[in-house]
């Protein structure tokens, strides 16, 4: 795909993979949309990135998805690529540790808010014949570690979504990527509660990767793509 003048809409674009996928595309002429729910980050993560509109929004409300879409038919006429990268880990602690409301919040952020945002959007790349979805999980969709059950069955449940709504969307010219971040020094940790990860793997070096996806040319689908920071030892189940 030819990136420049694209429009391109990232959730959870105010910091981490966001803001340096927005800050990368931004550089490729794209035209960005960065989406967060803190309004200070988003208006620092604008100014940093000069992406071209920061939008405030819950993905987990559908409300604001719907929102999200009428802004940009009428600021931007169309959606060339929506990279649904917000999510967080809620609560990483053993899973009976876990109270309902956490549960919930985790599939909200991790699965529902993805799902949301395709159902809102996607008739816009639908009706085009042209788009580019990529949906972010994370290593813990394809393998097991303890503490990570609820987060990683929300992941494990947005890859084989993305799979069934690309089924859907082929006839259409419209992709579906399933992109895949292991461990990451961004700011997910401290977020989730746990110590600071001072992974190899950086949100740039995510960001090289998620601009590759999209620089794809239009005959290429790529299906899933999973990027490791060479210092993090694999051995779960």
């Amino acid at each position: 795909m030819r990136l420049k003048d694209k429009v391109i809409l990232i959730t959870g674009g105010s910091s981490g993979m966001g803001l340096e996928t927005a800050r990368k595309l931004k550089a490729r002429g794209m035209r960005v949309i960065i989406a967060a729910r803190n309004k200070d980050a988003l208006a620092r993560a604008q100014a940093e990135t000069g992406a071209d509109f920061a939008l405030p929004m819950d993905v987990t409300s559908y409300g604001d998805w719907l929102n999200a879409k009428a802004l940009i038919e009428e600021k931007f006429g169309r959606l060339d690529i929506l990279l649904n990268n917000a999510g967080g880990g809620v609560a990483i602690k053993p899973f009976l540790e876990q109270d309902k409301a956490q549960i919930d919040a985790a599939v909200a952020l991790n699965l529902s808010g993805a799902m949301y945002g395709c159902r809102v959007l996607a008739p816009m790349l639908k009706e085009q014949k042209s788009g580019l979805i990529i949906n972010v999980l994370s290593v813990c969709a394809t393998h097991a570690w303890g503490s990570w059950s609820v987060y990683s069955a929300a992941k494990a449940g947005l890859r084989m979504f993305s799979r069934c709504l690309y089924e859907e969307l082929q006839p259409y010219n419209v992709k579906v990527t399933n992109f895949i971040p292991a461990a990451a020094n961004t700011n997910f940790n401290p977020a989730a509660g746990l110590e600071a990860n001072n992974a190899l793997l950086t949100g740039a070096d995510v960001a090289d990767a998620i601009e590759a996806i999209c620089s794809m040319k239009e005959h290429v689908y790529v299906e899933e793509m999973t990027v490791w920071g060479i210092d993090q030892e694999v051995s779960p189940l």
